[in-house]
């Protein structure tokens, strides 16, 4: 990481902390006026996504509890890069907000040029969900273990085929991490989208995935017609209670797909503070978790200050960073 990266990172943090520490009267002060008109999130991704799902639940509580329409604006393209660099241009007063996402931390190395710098250029806001990564192979893979997987990968270099939805996307990246780790050697086979990777993987023509998105891969493990050898994360899955961690097998390796708010930089800390106090209570609301585990199966409340959500960001991007050279990733 160069010097100027990490004094990024550092004011990042900083600024973080910054909303927390503020005294309660100047955060009410604040409060009372904000917000003053709709508010645009903007999702960096098409309709229909894991993160266009989960930001219309998100908007509906923050426009009922703050009393001004949150609107959606999709505005996918570049990776997330489009939207993202529409929010970092925007005034920073609380009105334009991005559903930031583990892409956003990934795309800070694998864009060699562009106009913005995601730490420098927002401040965090608030978490929303983290989605533990799973690794499903095919049934008639020989391997039904992590560590019997590994052996096999070792005895057979460059003979499975790793599918990814794409070059630099979170599932490849996590693939990647996990050859890094182990010492494999795996064929990546990127894909355009879920749909064609899934059928594919149904149909045996690559054998293994780290899908971060549970729904339908619940379901196919659930059936027999994937088999996980383990879940990713702090804790088993409560809808696949049986597979075990990963961290079990292998120290270190685990990799989570998180959601959150970030807004631009210098908006005022005491707005940043009342949207994080929103979503708290928003992520403390059965009605609202409910909503949110039934949209994204497997996924759990990331809750905590801005601070926190800052760290995560800050550490993902620094992790990601360094898979993405070990592994020479470019876009084509």
């Amino acid at each position: 990481m160069t010097n100027m990266k990490l004094r990024h990172r550092r004011q990042f943090l900083h600024l973080a902390a910054g909303a927390a520490a503020l005294p309660a009267v100047s955060r009410a002060a604040w409060a009372q006026t904000y917000p003053t008109r709709p508010v645009r999130l903007i999702v960096p991704f098409p309709p229909g996504g894991l993160v266009d799902t989960i930001a219309r639940p998100i908007g509906q509580w923050l426009s009922d509890r703050l009393h001004k329409p949150f609107i959606i604006e999709n505005r996918p393209g570049a990776g997330t890069n489009i939207g993202t660099e529409a929010v970092v241009r925007a005034p920073p007063d609380g009105h334009t907000l991005l559903l930031a996402s583990t892409a956003n931390a990934i795309n800070a190395t694998l864009y060699d040029k562009l106009s913005f710098e995601f730490i420098r250029d927002v401040v965090p806001v608030a978490g929303i969900v983290r989605l533990p990564i799973m690794m499903v192979v095919i049934p008639s893979f020989p391997a039904k273990t992590v560590p019997e997987f590994i052996a096999y990968a070792k005895a057979n270099p460059g003979k499975i085929n790793m599918a990814s939805v794409g070059n630099g996307t979170a599932q490849h990246v996590v693939g990647e991490w996990f050859k890094m780790m182990t010492g494999v050697n795996m064929m990546h086979v990127p894909y355009r989208g879920g749909a064609a990777l899934l059928t594919d993987l149904l149909s045996a023509r690559v054998e293994v995935y780290f899908p971060d998105t549970f729904g339908v891969y619940v379901q196919h493990v659930r059936t027999g017609k994937l088999r996980a050898l383990a879940v990713m994360g702090p804790r088993r899955l409560e809808v696949l209670p049986d597979i075990p961690r990963i961290d079990d097998f292998l120290s270190g390796l685990d990799a989570s797909d998180w959601v959150g708010l970030v807004a631009p930089k210098n908006t005022p800390a005491e707005i940043i503070a009342k949207l994080n106090g929103e979503i708290t209570a928003g992520l403390a609301d059965p009605k609202l978790k409910a909503r949110l585990a039934d949209l994204v199966p497997g996924a759990t409340m990331l809750t905590g200050s801005p601070a926190e959500f800052g760290k995560l960001i800050a550490q993902d991007t620094a992790k990601w960073a360094k898979v993405v050279k070990f592994a020479g990733i470019r876009l084509e």
